[in-house]
């Protein structure tokens, strides 16, 4: 199948035809680079440990930190000491960008793909089931200029050949391809390690997560739909169904029989108490904006960040009162600067506000919480927390950040793994 998918260009003007309604211009064209769905469905691999380069999404389980490298797969790094974290290996997986983990299986994406992996021995890691074509084809993003013809036969696309075309168009074209668009679809080590996954209970993930586990289920979103998969069985998840629920829905958090949906317009409640059927309860409406939300008690807590795609909004946290599942009531908002994920622990609230560092703030009372700082770590680029008791796990541009947070009045930082 061929698909032409544009967007607004860099291009030069170079003559219009007085007499004509014909325009000449020159333009980037992003011509897809594919690898073929046969070596995409053999390209996993275990491999020793790898130097993080650009990370995405984190995720926790038994004393191990599962860090995505983004399209490029998963590095597993035992913390069992977390002022001294080891890198133990580097799992390859192409198109790689979230991840969940239920007793000792992984769940990944790959592209188009959900991949199921064993992990219960961490010096064997293997691929166990491979769900083909479950998740919607990805368009990889560019930087400026138009994609060339896409042709999905050919496989899923990993980049892009850049090169400038000229041609003559109507006005009309040259109009429409200066219109915005939407951002496309879906950012040498002893291997040997004591530490053990439980073949147990499930893992946690960051706030900026796609996919999340509740129950017997794998929930997954694209941009538009809830996918869910069965996973009673642990090794071979089965597709059960998709449920449509808004353009551009970006973050999931499950908690209390509940599902919270962050998406660009708001957010949405759904219903757990049937894992297999989740319900709609409710929305709350927001400015478009970047939208992670995290829940304690009766409140949510969403970070709106305005600016590139994001939206015009400014960028702000709000808190929202859900103690009425069906009627969400925004309690206060404070202004942030970029804010990204966050994460929230007995009233400690943790906020990722990107270039501004880390912000750990006293909640307990929902309409003071800026007066009520506890620390601030201005001197990093924080992209998502996920807080553990006594342990805060912090990912950003520049690495993984672990702060010791037992005692408030004195926080400390245990370790910091950098990317180069």
């Amino acid at each position: 199948m061929k698909r032409l998918y544009l967007l607004v260009a860099t291009i030069s003007l170079l003559a219009i035809h007085a007499c004509s309604d014909r325009i000449e211009e020159t333009y980037t064209v992003n011509s897809p680079e594919y690898m073929s769905y046969e070596d995409l469905r053999s390209s996993f691999a275990m491999k020793s440990a790898q130097t993080i380069h650009q990370p995405g999404k984190i995720y926790f389980k038994d004393e191990f930190i599962f860090i995505n490298e983004y399209q490029k797969g998963i590095h597993i790094i035992d913390n069992s000491d977390p002022s001294q974290p080891n890198q133990l290996t580097f799992l390859t997986i192409p198109g790689n960008i979230d991840m969940a983990i239920k007793g000792n299986m992984l769940y990944v994406d790959s592209y188009i793909d959900l991949v199921t992996i064993d992990i219960s021995d961490m010096n064997n890691i293997i691929e166990v089931d491979r769900d083909e074509g479950v998740f919607p084809y990805i368009i990889p993003d560019f930087r400026n200029g138009v994609i060339d013809a896409i042709d999905e036969s050919k496989g899923v696309i990993t980049g892009y050949a850049i090169s400038e075309r000229t041609e003559e168009i109507t006005a009309q074209d040259y109009y429409y391809r200066r219109m915005p668009m939407w951002e496309s679809s879906l950012f040498t080590v002893d291997m040997a390690s004591s530490a053990k996954i439980n073949g147990t209970g499930i893992g946690t993930g960051g706030s900026m997560a796609r996919f999340t586990l509740y129950d017997d289920y794998l929930y997954a979103i694209d941009n538009a739909s809830l996918h869910l998969f069965d996973v009673s069985d642990n090794t071979n998840p089965t597709f059960t169904k998709q449920i449509l629920i808004s353009w551009q829905i970006e973050t999931l958090f499950p908690y209390q029989q509940k599902l919270f949906i962050g998406a660009r317009s708001g957010m949405y409640i759904y219903s757990l108490q049937n894992p297999a059927h989740p319900e709609y309860i409710s929305q709350f409406r927001h400015a478009t904006a970047c939208d992670p939300v995290v829940v304690e008690g009766d409140y949510a807590y969403v970070t709106l960040r305005g600016g590139n795609l994001c939206g015009a909004i400014e960028s702000q946290l709000d808190v929202i009162n859900i103690s009425i599942p069906e009627e969400p009531i925004l309690v206060k908002e404070y202004p942030m600067t970029e804010p990204y994920g966050l994460g929230i622990e007995n009233d400690i609230l943790f906020i990722c506000d990107g270039k501004d560092g880390l912000k750990i703030f006293n909640a307990a009372d929902p309409l003071n919480i800026t007066t009520n700082s506890i620390a601030h770590y201005a001197n990093l680029n924080a992209f998502d927390v996920i807080p553990l008791g006594n342990i805060l796990l912090l990912i950003g541009s520049d690495g993984l950040y672990q702060y010791d947070y037992s005692s408030l009045d004195n926080i400390t930082l245990l370790s910091h793994i950098k990317v180069y």
